[in-house]
């Protein structure tokens, strides 16, 4: 029994075969299944996190057939051709000794082809794509895919597969009243309405045997209208434990769902009550699921009865060697997923393939270079922002004599006031594990010191990274230095205070930010479960089908005003699979979003703007500057000229927006240019 967490490190028994903890890595879509070479870097990708020490891994989805396709060409598992090309990484994984199923997905009609079909030909609220309605022949014929792509998957050495009946894909448009709108035996009653998972989780397990693990992910809280009931839900899990199912998987949430599931505003264990409601009902093993992101999170929800196991999926992109260093008693050293959804799922989203914001080498591990030993070279890092913290402990961690200065009392940069953001309280794990990897890689912190040209051609650094991030941009407005007049650095970092009325001038992610910080009654503190409950209106009492209950949204301290100068919709420029519930969640606040203005004088009336050619003054008690940055990097030229390599990472090297993802990203990639020169 392991002493800090045993209920995480207990074995679990399937019957004919054992899995080693309880940690499933979770199902994750990363584009290199349709990629060049693809199997051979996910080879690479799943053996890192067997190596790491997780019980059972999940691929990304595959398609039964060509209508199952999530895109044009998708990833699918339909020949003994394709079932060879798998066998890469199931050795791979198999030589690590970890375990790995191949999840079956279906789009339905969130397939982005003409192909899409569905059991009904309603299109869904984010495709533009009208799906065909499938007749009786082809269902059946969709089964029998199911069942030939889960038999190939067995050939392909898997040791299961995921029948993912969740999300509202295909499997989860014939459950549910809201998209099956048949009235033949595939629709109508709740029984014709589960014939179809039930026939495909049967079909499956006829043609793998016995002897082959084989997950069904229930959509156990829809959270859109017209979803499942509760009884719905548990008379499906039981008909399926009955249809021979391995495990269960909970899935919450489709992903037309207007309630934020897994970024970083919602809680950490905010949906373990719903799994928890099928315990003792089952005979078999339920996982459960979302924002589960530290081993200790983990435990307490095992101890607690709430699941049989576990599910990261995102933790383990973030920390492939996330269950070993909590197997070691090093969780410190655990790299964090801050479920900010930037690299992983907004990449896969614009056809780009998943990376991680904090692990940059997640989904390149194939291309990342055997480390090369540095040993002897004196290298300084100016900033201890997220650029010169990834670039500093990369080098540290290859043997060089690595010194990192940093102006102020605190590593982090931009990341100490991102923290301060509500719903972004996990970038303080990031610190945290940087911190840690300072200590770890050697790498030599010198705070408070705001380091000259001569401070560092004096000391005979030959190779510098300038780290040194942006400076504010101050607009030409009349009035920009008007005692009203605070910039977002005042706002966020110095925690200056802020009257009940502000103009926010500036709509990008800082604008955003400050917005919900201002309109936040207490956002010193992390909103608690049952607050993001009310106000995204999940109803846990099941009353209602879907699980859904009208919202309670906060009741902002201020009135607030976010403006830009460019047309068009607000948070453009926001994550795609986040952007959407930032600006719910400013609408809800009564935030009042104007676009097209022209900003004319600040002055002791207040903001004076120009909306398609009127004029209004906006009576407020302070202007927050969110207009952009400038890059910072007043060291680079007497540097070169001195004759110092110079490399400029992160915002001294591109302000734009803030970016993290980027700047960590470049100091990795900074990093390894250095140790090849």
């Amino acid at each position: 029994m392991h002493a800090q967490y045993p209920f995480l490190f207990k074995p679990l028994d399937l019957g004919f075969t054992t899995l080693k903890n309880r940690v499933l890595m979770g199902s994750m879509h990363t584009g290199l299944e349709e990629a060049n070479d693809g199997f051979k870097a996910l080879s690479v990708y799943f053996a890192e996190r067997a190596r790491g020490g997780v019980a059972l891994m999940v691929t990304g989805g595959i398609a039964p057939n060509r209508q199952g396709w999530l895109t044009p060409f998708g990833a699918k598992l339909t020949t003994a051709a394709e079932a060879r090309a798998h066998q890469i990484i199931t050795q791979a994984v198999h030589a690590e000794d970890g375990k790995i199923a191949l999840q079956i997905l279906h789009a339905g009609r969130y397939a982005g082809h003409p192909m899409a079909v569905a059991p009904s030909p309603v299109r869904a609220p984010i495709s533009p794509i009208r799906p065909w309605e499938m007749s009786p022949r082809l269902i059946r014929a969709t089964i029998t895919d199911f069942a030939k792509t889960a038999a190939l998957a067995r050939e392909a050495g898997y040791d299961g597969v995921e029948i993912m009946g969740s999300e509202g894909y295909l499997i989860n448009q014939f459950i549910a009243p809201r998209t099956n709108k048949r009235s033949d035996e595939w629709g109508g009653t709740y029984e014709n309405r589960i014939r179809f998972p039930l026939e495909i989780m049967r079909a499956v397990r006829e043609k793998t045997g016995p002897d082959f693990i084989v997950i069904f992910r229930v959509s156990m809280l829809d959270l859109v209208e017209d979803g499942s009931s509760w009884e719905e839900v548990e008379q499906l899990a039981l008909a399926l434990q009955t249809a021979g199912a391995t495990m269960i998987n909970t899935g919450i949430g489709w992903h037309e769902a207007r309630i934020p599931t897994i970024a970083t505003q919602v809680p950490r264990g905010a949906y373990p009550w719903v799994t928890q409601r099928l315990m003792g009902k089952l005979n078999i093993p339920l996982i459960t699921t979302n924002r589960i992101n530290a081993p200790e999170e983990a435990e307490a929800i095992l101890a607690a009865g709430h699941a049989d196991m576990v599910s990261m999926a995102r933790p383990l992109l973030a920390d492939p060697y996330f269950v070993k260093k909590a197997w070691e008693g090093k969780s410190g050293s655990i790299n964090t997923c801050i479920a900010c959804n930037q690299a992983c799922l907004d990449h896969v989203f614009e056809k780009k393939n998943a990376s991680c914001l904090v692990n940059p080498r997640a989904c390149r591990e194939s291309e990342m270079p055997h480390p090369i030993a540095m040993t002897g070279r004196k290298i300084a890092v100016v900033g201890a922002g997220p650029a010169g913290l990834s670039c500093a402990t990369e080098l540290g961690a290859m043997g060089a004599a690595v010194h990192l200065f940093e102006a102020t009392a605190a590593i982090g940069g931009q990341f100490n006031m991102a923290k301060r953001v509500p719903g972004k309280e996990e970038f303080e794990e990031t610190l945290r594990y940087f911190q840690n990897r300072l200590e770890e890689t050697g790498v030599q912190l010198h705070l408070n010191h705001r380091v000259s040209p001569e401070d560092l051609i004096l000391q005979e650094f030959k190779e510098v990274v300038i780290a040194t991030g942006v400076v504010p941009r101050k607009p030409p407005i009349e009035g920009i230095d008007h005692p009203k007049v605070l910039s977002y650095i005042d706002v966020l970092l110095h925690q200056k205070p802020v009257g009940k009325k502000v103009a926010v001038i500036g709509a990008g992610g800082i604008g955003f930010d400050v917005s919900v910080y201002l309109t936040t009654q207490y956002p010193e503190q992390p909103e608690s479960i049952a607050d993001y409950q009310e106000e995204w209106g999940i109803d846990t009492k099941y009353a209602h089908r879907g699980g859904l209950k009208t919202p309670t949204p906060e009741v902002s301290p201020r009135q607030v005003w976010l403006l830009k100068r460019s047309k068009g919709k607000f948070g453009d420029t926001l994550g795609k699979t986040t952007g959407w519930a930032h600006r719910i969640t400013l609408k809800k606040r009564g935030v009042n979003m104007i676009g097209e203005v022209g900003y004319e004088k600040i002055d002791d009336q207040g903001l004076h703007i120009r909306v398609k050619g009127e004029l209004m003054v906006l009576d407020v008690d302070h202007v927050v500057i969110c207009a952009g940055q400038e890059p910072f990097r007043k060291l680079q030229e007497p540097l070169e000229t001195a004759g110092v390599y110079v490399q400029l990472i992160g915002g001294a090297n591109e302000a734009g927006e803030l970016d993290a993802q980027r700047a960590i990203a470049e100091g990795l990639d900074a990093a390894l240019l250095l140790a090849n020169r």
